[in-house]
C-alpha cells in the first residue's frame, strides 16, 4: 500500500553544525515552514547562548516554537510534542511542508513515537539527587542506573546530568524502570511520513574547531551580559531546565565566582562537546537518516536532492 500521508521533514544535527543556515535555505527555496526542534530556545531570554536565529533570519524565515515559554517555566518533551503536532497541522493545512529543524534528538523522538505515561517531576526527589550528584558525583548516580535500569544506563552517557537524573527519579517515584515504562507505551502512528536527514561535518575535529570558534563568537556578542540579566531577575536557580542548558550552566556558575573566567570559557566548550557527541550518537541510531555532511562541497544540493527524490 502506497504511504498516503503528507509529507515532512526532519532536519537533525549536533550543535554548530550549520542547520540554521541550510533550514532558512531550504525554507527560501520551497516555501518549506519551519518548526524549532531545541529545548533552550523554547525560552524567552536564552538567545546568544543557544545560537537562537536572529532577528533579521527570523524575518526572512520564521521559526514556530521559538520564544514561547519563560525560563522560569519548565518545558517538556510531552508539551513539544501536543505543541508541534499542532504547528505541523496548521502547516500541512495551508499547503506548505513543515520542516522541524534542531538538535533536541528525544524531542525528535518524543514526537515520532509518543511520550511514555511518566510519574511527573518530584522537587524533593530531584533537590535529593541534585545533592547527591554534588556530594559523590555523576559516576555514581550513573552506577546506580545501571543497577536498576540497565538499558536505560546503555543509553544515556555518564555526563548527562538531566537525562541521568530524570530516569533515576522516575525509578524513586514509581519504584519501576524508566525502559519498562517506555516499552508499556502503545506505539502510535506518526501523521505524517518523515524524511529524516542528519546533517554534520564528516570530521569530528572540524566540529570541535567549530564548537570553540561559536563559544567565543558568543563571548564577544555578549554572552555573559545575558546570563547575568537572568540572574538578576531573582526568580530564577541554577536547578531551572533553562539554566541548565549547555553554556548557561557554565556561565552560571562563573557568575556566582565558583570558577575563574579561563575554567568557565573551558568548560563551556567541552560540554559543548559532549553535546554533540550526544546528538551524534542519537543520528547514528536514528533508523533510515540520510546524512549530509554541512561542510561538504555543496550541502544544499544534496539536501535539494533528497527532498526531491522524497516526493514533496
Amino acid at each position: 500500500m502506497p504511504d498516503t500521508r503528507p509529507p515532512a521533514i526532519f532536519l537533525m544535527g549536533p550543535t554548530a553544525a550549520g542547520k540554521t543556515d541550510l533550514a532558512i535555505a531550504l525554507h527560501e527555496r520551497l516555501g518549506c515552514e519551519l518548526v524549532s526542534v531545541d529545548s533552550a530556545m523554547v525560552y524567552r531570554g536564552l538567545d546568544i547562548g543557544s545560537a537562537k536565529p536572529s532577528s533579521s533570519e527570523l524575518a526572512r524565515a520564521p521559526h514556530r516554537l521559538i520564544d514561547i515559554r519563560d525560563p522560569a517555566d519548565p518545558y517538556s518533551a510531552a508539551e513539544f510534542r501536543d505543541d508541534a503536532l499542532r504547528e505541523m497541522a496548521a502547516i500541512t493545512a495551508s499547503g506548505k511542508i513543515p520542516l522541524l529543524v534542531g538538535g533536541t534528538m528525544m524531542y525528535f523522538k518524543s514526537l515520532l513515537e509518543g511520550v511514555a505515561n511518566l510519574p511527573a517531576a518530584a522537587p524533593e526527589v530531584r533537590a535529593e539527587l541534585e545533592r547527591e550528584m554534588a556530594r559523590d558525583g555523576l559516576s555514581t548516580l550513573h552506577d546506580e542506573l545501571a543497577r536498576v535500569d540497565p538499558e536505560a544506563a546503555a543509553r544515556i552517557h555518564p555526563n548527562d546530568p538531566q537525562r541521568l537524573m530524570r530516569a533515576l527519579e522516575v525509578y524513586r517515584v514509581s519504584g519501576r524502570a524508566l525502559t519498562e515504562l517506555w516499552n508499556e507505551q502503545r506505539p502510535e502512528t506518526f501523521p505524517w511520513r518523515p524524511l529524516s536527514i542528519g546533517l554534520a561535518p564528516a570530521n569530528r575535529g572540524v566540529l570541535h574547531e567549530r564548537i570553540a570558534r561559536r563559544f567565543d563568537a558568543m563571548l564577544g556578542a555578549g554572552f555573559l551580559d545575558e546570563v547575568s540579566a537572568l540572574r538578576a531577575r531573582g526568580d530564577l536557580t541554577s536547578d531551572l531546565p533553562a539554566m541548565k542548558s549547555v553554556g548557561y550552566r557554565q556561565g552560571w556558575e562563573y557568575l556566582a565566582g565558583d570558577v575563574d573566567h579561563a575554567t568557565f570559557r573551558q568548560r563551556g566548550i567541552v560540554a559543548t562537546r559532549q553535546l554533540a557527541k550526544r546528538q551524534l550518537t542519537w543520528m547514528r541510531r536514528w533508523p533510515g537518516l540520510h546524512r549530509v555532511d554541512s561542510l561538504g562541497v555543496d550541502p544544499f544540493a544534496e539536501l535539494l536532492k533528497l527532498v526531491r527524490e522524497f516526493g514533496t
